[in-house]
């Protein structure tokens, strides 16, 4: 009798520890299975051979890029991003379920999709037939790539689990109403640019004052095209509205935003002073200081744990 109750007391204790009985809106997320962990491991050589080639030889893209880029600040500009894009790429490899991955898989999957539209529209742009090997490569790299990922990115979001779980803890509705202004505003701004790059197909420069530096057809195109995968980025989080989710969006929204603020100090002498130019920096500030605040509060809130990320 003794031995029995000792038995039932003991499976008692061990049925439930306390740390499951403290975390049920774990339970039932899906793990971050081979798909979308290639495809982010994918995006993460192909943004950092593309920084490399962009920030270390930005200045030989008739040789080294897909197309010839003759603005320094666009340059510069397209190499932040996909540094940034690294840093969302190894952020969102070190989670552990797909739940904490979602925003950055469709973040990626809406750049690639945009940026293989412009490659077709402007493929007279590219050095597809260039004399230079080195270029003739790149450029071929570049069809590739945005052929390959595009398709990925869609078939490793349609074969996800579409059920959402509650949020665990919510982000502050202030924060929401931010972030949501914010993705309206870039969504925005890269619809234009991209949209202009539609109707120029054949112009050598789109923006006017619309944007702080002349942009090329194809330029303008792949710049807006990060604009609006951020902006979609933005609503997701906004969507989602929930902290525990919040750290590899609130990494890639904060390094973007450091990234080219760089890039606009390193450059202030070839843009073009104006109203323009002043809305650029004030978004740039309101991203970093958005996605720092993102990131303290993920910390703050100690939100890591063995099902969700490290």
């Amino acid at each position: 009798m003794a031995g029995h109750l000792y038995e039932a007391d003991t499976i008692d204790t061990l049925e439930e520890p306390e740390d499951v009985r403290e975390q049920p809106a774990e339970t039932g997320e899906a793990g971050l299975g081979p798909g979308p962990r290639r495809l982010l491991a994918a995006f993460a050589l192909f943004t950092a051979l593309a920084a490399h080639q962009l920030l270390r030889l930005g200045g030989h893209t008739e040789h080294t890029w897909a197309w010839t880029i003759q603005a320094r600040p666009t340059v510069a500009f397209l190499g932040a991003a996909y540094a940034a894009g690294f840093v969302l790429s190894v952020a969102a490899l070190r989670q552990r379920s797909w739940a904490h991955v979602r925003v950055a898989v469709v973040t990626v999957t809406v750049f690639t999709v945009l940026t293989l539209a412009a490659t077709y529209w402007h493929a007279h742009k590219l050095h597809l037939t260039a004399a230079d090997p080195l270029a003739r490569s790149a450029a071929w790299v570049w069809t590739a790539v945005y052929l390959a990922v595009p398709v990925a990115g869609l078939v490793v979001l349609l074969r996800q689990p579409a059920h959402r779980l509650g949020a665990r803890r919510a982000l502050p509705r202030w924060v929401r109403a931010v972030l949501a202004a914010q993705g309206l505003v870039l969504g925005a701004v890269g619809a234009v640019l991209f949209t202009s790059g539609l109707s120029a197909h054949h112009g050598t420069h789109v923006t006017g004052s619309a944007w702080p530096w002349a942009l090329t057809p194809l330029s303008a195109q792949v710049v807006g095209a990060w604009l609006v995968a951020l902006g979609v980025g933005a609503a997701l989080v906004v969507r989602e509205t929930d902290v525990c989710r919040l750290r590899v969006p609130a990494v890639t929204y904060t390094a973007f935003g450091v990234f080219q603020w760089a890039v606009l100090l390193r450059f202030r002498d070839e843009l073009v002073a104006g109203p323009a130019l002043w809305a650029y920096a004030a978004v740039l500030t309101a991203v970093v200081a958005t996605g720092g605040y993102g990131w303290w509060l993920v910390r703050r809130q100690g939100t890591s744990s063995p099902a969700g990320g490290r």
